[in-house]
């Protein structure tokens, strides 16, 4: 908890899912989350990071436990939830943060069939997986928000990245129609879309000589997001304060998609 101490309490007794959070801005949301009184799950394919996050949180005097999951894999999407329930016993908000980056290729008839496969599989189908076993555990504990993360990519196509652009504007349809039909049930679907932030994900591409100085170019404000600034924009839709936002698409990218 900052300073050791709940500055707010907009979660306080609910149970919150996120996905990808071993690192980035899963982390940083589940930190956030915690911090605001929520008792959260940090699901990832990297359980040990997953389980240091989670101890970290307790540490500190919050609620959280750390669960595997593959999102890829519906079977493990719903022992996910199943988790969740089994020590909880309800499940609140879920973040679907986890998905995977694209390394920027050549040309669009050498991008392989199998990577297409795999960030298909991983960036669409995995959210749409995790939201399938998330939704009945939502609507019996009486949920109230479901934010995945999309990127500036499900609003803008860049060369050489044709299956995560494609994949990312399948999570901003899927979100939109997911939104129309959950908010009948009171709950609200919503998504972010992160421009370059500092996280483990972009790690190896600011590493090379001039990446970092490039990708804060890019940005009118000068410079990539810190996690913590995209996933306190999460813990806002999934908060009470967003109340009446159904299938928005907010971007967090320091102006890029205004250019």
């Amino acid at each position: 908890m900052a300073g050791g101490r709940r500055l707010m309490a907009r979660f306080s007794g609910k149970v919150v899912l996120v996905t990808g959070a071993a690192g980035g801005i899963g982390l940083a949301a589940a930190q956030a989350f915690a911090d605001e009184g929520a008792q959260v799950v940090l699901a990832d394919r990297n359980i040990a990071l997953a389980e240091q996050g989670a101890q970290a949180i307790v540490d500190g005097g919050g609620i959280a436990s750390a669960v595997f999951v593959d999102i890829s894999d519906p079977a493990s999407c719903q022992s996910m939830v199943d988790h969740a329930l089994a020590i909880y016993g309800a499940l609140h908000v879920a973040f679907n943060n986890a998905g995977m980056p694209s390394a920027i290729g050549g040309a669009f008839e050498d991008f392989s069939v199998e990577n297409w496969d795999t960030l298909l599989a991983t960036n669409l189908s995995g959210v749409f997986y995790a939201m399938k076993a998330q939704v009945p555990a939502l609507k019996a504990s009486g949920g109230t928000a479901i934010v995945n993360t999309a990127s500036i990519a499900a609003l803008i196509a860049a060369p050489g990245m044709a299956a995560y652009v494609a994949s990312k504007h399948g999570v901003a349809g899927l979100t939109k129609a997911a939104a129309l039909d959950l908010i009948g049930h009171g709950i609200r679907v919503n998504a972010i879309c992160p421009g370059f932030v500092d996280t483990p994900m972009l790690a190896g591409a600011l590493a090379q000589p001039g990446a970092r100085e490039a990708m804060n170019a890019q940005a009118p404000i000068g410079r990539i997001a810190s996690p913590q600034e995209v996933a306190q924009t999460a813990l806002f839709l999934c908060s009470d304060a967003a109340s009446y936002m159904v299938g928005a698409l907010l971007s967090v990218d320091g102006g890029v998609t205004v250019q």
